[in-house]
């Protein structure tokens, strides 16, 4: 495998460069590229403040079949003059580079909001960059969309479908403004798979459901969020067109991709010193389940304790309480680092377990709770809340 991001599949280019977006010299503008016209799919932040982009792009992918996406850091283009110009512009540029109609070409951009994108910087940068993408391009692409990013993030993972070898791989950028409500902030998976475009549309439902639709950072819902999906079909496996043994294969592969990157968001959140899961059972059905788990994800209480490892369980029971699921107290069970802290509406012991202060000084924090209304269950994850969360949000724009 040539490596474990975008250009992991067969089929597919990528690359990155600096084209004076940004203004230190680190990349600012990426592509990915499918050698032929691949089958893709989305979903989109439901954030009515939408970035221009993301609206081209939406409107773009609605016939499910492109040839590239063209992604630019430091600038998110929304909310300015020639917002949708400038949006237009890189898909132009990108569709005459690489000899396709500008309606195949999918445009994303992420940074800073309501500042004019400096786009003929951005189309120059396309054209040279169009040149230099190649199938080893993956790890410079994901350089080249990171922001507040400590560290690049890809993921890939293979398997066997009708004998052929088939490769997914992907890539994705997030640190702040980071609670996905539909997708993500920018993610994007190619695999060499050959898909239906209405088959692909499921399982990316699917796969974001159960990965970037399962984490928060800081509650903010971005402008720029997109997540999607393309499958050129290189690999000479049959095509998926209908659930069945092949498209059950695929959709689980797909969205272990999806999570390893999720999971990579969250670990790199800003200012972030732990990775905390939160483990709802119990619950009448998974939507409630949903609810509860995200409710003390996004407590700023609670990730202000696991920051100070303090384990002060009442933050994170309160917030079960107003999430919305419906449940019994004095039937839920409460647990942190596997240490029982609640149980029968009585704290466990009079005062602090002990070893559970130790125990949250650990890089990974688990909070399990146990409703006692149901059988729905679910899976989120979070990181704490630092001082450097404040410092680096403080300064983002001076």
């Amino acid at each position: 495998m040539k490596n474990g991001g975008v250009t992991a599949a067969k089929g597919f280019l990528a690359g990155g460069l600096h084209c004076g977006i940004k203004k230190t010299t680190d990349p600012d503008l990426a592509m990915i590229v499918s050698e032929r016209e691949a089958s893709a799919a989305g979903v989109f932040t439901r954030n009515l403040v939408k970035g221009a982009p993301v609206v081209l792009s939406m409107e773009h992918i609605k016939k499910g079949k492109i040839r590239g996406i063209v992604v630019n850091s430091g600038n998110s283009n929304v909310m300015t003059p020639t917002a949708q110009t400038d949006a237009m512009a890189m898909a132009q540029a990108a569709g005459e580079a690489l000899g396709a109609p500008a309606e195949r070409i999918l445009v994303a951009s992420t940074g800073v909001i309501g500042r004019s994108l400096p786009v003929k910087k951005a189309t120059a940068g396309i054209g040279r960059l169009a040149g230099l993408i190649g199938p080893n391009g993956g790890p410079e692409a994901a350089r080249a969309i990171m922001t507040t990013d400590t560290f690049p993030k890809e993921a890939s993972q293979s398997l066997l479908i009708g004998g052929k070898r088939v490769t997914i791989g992907g890539m994705a950028k997030g640190s702040g403004m980071i609670h996905p409500n539909m997708a993500t902030m920018l993610a994007f998976i190619t695999t060499d798979a050959a898909v239906s475009p209405a088959a692909l549309r499921r399982m990316v439902r699917q796969a974001n459901e159960d990965s970037f639709n399962s984490l928060t950072v800081d509650g903010d819902t971005s402008t720029s969020d997109m997540f999607i999906v393309m499958a050129n079909g290189a690999s000479g496996a049959p095509m998926i067109k209908a659930p069945g043994e092949d498209y059950a294969a695929l959709q689980e592969a797909l969205t272990q991709v999806a999570r390893k990157l999720a999971r990579m968001v969250v670990k790199d959140g800003e200012g972030a010193t732990k990775f905390i899961t939160i483990n709802v059972t119990g619950a009448r059905n998974r939507k409630e389940a949903k609810m509860a788990a995200m409710a003390v994800a996004k407590s700023s209480l609670v990730k202000t304790a696991m920051f100070g490892r303090d384990p002060n369980w009442g933050r994170a029971l309160c917030a079960l309480g107003y999430s919305g699921a419906q449940f019994d107290p004095n039937r839920a069970k409460l647990s942190i680092c596997k240490t029982m802290v609640f149980k029968n509406g009585l704290a466990v012991s009079g005062s602090v377990p002990r070893g559970l202060v130790e125990k949250l000084a650990k890089r990974e924090i688990e909070i399990s709770a146990d409703l006692g209304a149901g059988d729905g269950k679910a899976e989120v994850w979070t990181c704490d809340m630092s001082y450097d969360y404040v410092r680096i949000n403080a300064e983002y724009t001076t």
